[in-house]
């Protein structure tokens, strides 16, 4: 299921041949663009153009949102495991092959995930999202979820059941509902991550997370997830989570200052001062100072 607003028509060709590569036939595979009522751009026309007819497309009536569009998604899924895939990023070959030989040998899961690249807007990998060794033969720890994200959309499959059965995403988060998502869905239903990496998430100027972390609207999203959270996870610590907010909310000042973007630098500098406890303000002051003495 691929969601889209306002796709760039390269981005969106990468991503649907990435899955036509792999394409299993109609009986095995459904392959669908969800369109949230893009204003500007005849998305169904691109789809064509790039797909034939090969790929079913639908358009919400209205725009819905992040989370709105990815649970309408999840309702005209049809098969047993959804894979939503966003219009800028892509799949490896082998993608689909490893997902279904995860699902045979581990009936017991709900989520099963490829450990997933980051990739430039030329396609170029930066980095990639860690090992999770505790979910390599699956299971229910979710100790590396509750401070951070090790999974990327891209390489994540969930059991059309749990969604049934638990709910979709949720509608009050933006920036973490797919964290909160994964969080829920492995603590209750068990998760499986292989150790390859096989699918490619596109970091980009004009994505929805790349505006979200101008304004510092992600790090004040974590606040709202930490307290859901904290009532669902016995032991959760909220000063280190909030302590790695402050982090990223310094780490995303220091990027933006040095691209030029005062703006942005100041919205997220502003979270720091406010929420950043003394004993990590110290911490950093003596790193820059030790970074000064050893130049």
């Amino acid at each position: 299921m691929i969601p889209t607003y306002r796709p760039r028509e390269d981005y969106l060709r990468k991503t649907i041949e990435s899955v036509l590569q792999q394409d299993r036939g109609s009986k095995e595979m459904q392959i669908e663009v969800v369109d949230d009522c893009s204003p500007d751009v005849d998305v169904e026309a691109m789809l064509k153009s790039i797909a034939g007819e090969r790929i079913a497309f639908s358009r919400t009536s209205k725009n819905l949102g992040l989370a709105g569009c990815w649970n309408a998604c999840v309702e005209r899924s049809r098969g047993q495991w959804v894979h939503i895939l966003h219009q800028d990023d892509f799949v490896l070959p082998e993608f689909y092959r490893r997902l279904q030989q995860g699902a045979r040998l581990h009936p017991e899961v709900s989520l099963i995930a490829t450990r997933s690249f980051f990739v430039d807007e030329d396609g170029v990998i930066l980095r990639v999202t860690e090992r999770l060794r505790d979910l390599e033969n699956g299971g229910r720890d979710v100790k590396a979820f509750l401070y951070g994200n090790p999974l990327q959309c891209a390489g994540v499959a969930v059991r059309r059941t749990f969604f049934e059965a638990n709910g979709g995403y949720n509608p009050e988060l933006v920036y973490t509902l797919d964290l909160e998502m994964w969080t829920r869905v492995i603590s209750m239903a068990g998760g499986l991550v292989t150790p390859e990496p096989l699918s490619c998430y596109r970091l980009s100027k004009g994505s929805e997370t790349s505006r979200l972390a101008r304004f510092a609207e992600d790090v004040r999203e974590f606040d709202r997830l930490n307290q859901l959270f904290l009532e669902r996870h016995p032991g959760f610590d909220c000063n280190k989570a909030a302590r790695e907010i402050c982090l990223a909310a310094l780490s995303h000042a220091e990027r933006f200052w040095e691209n030029g973007d005062a703006e942005a630098a100041e919205a997220n500098l502003a979270y720091w001062r406010r929420n950043a406890p003394v004993s990590l303000r110290l911490h950093k002051f003596a790193g820059k100072m030790a970074k000064s003495l050893f130049r």
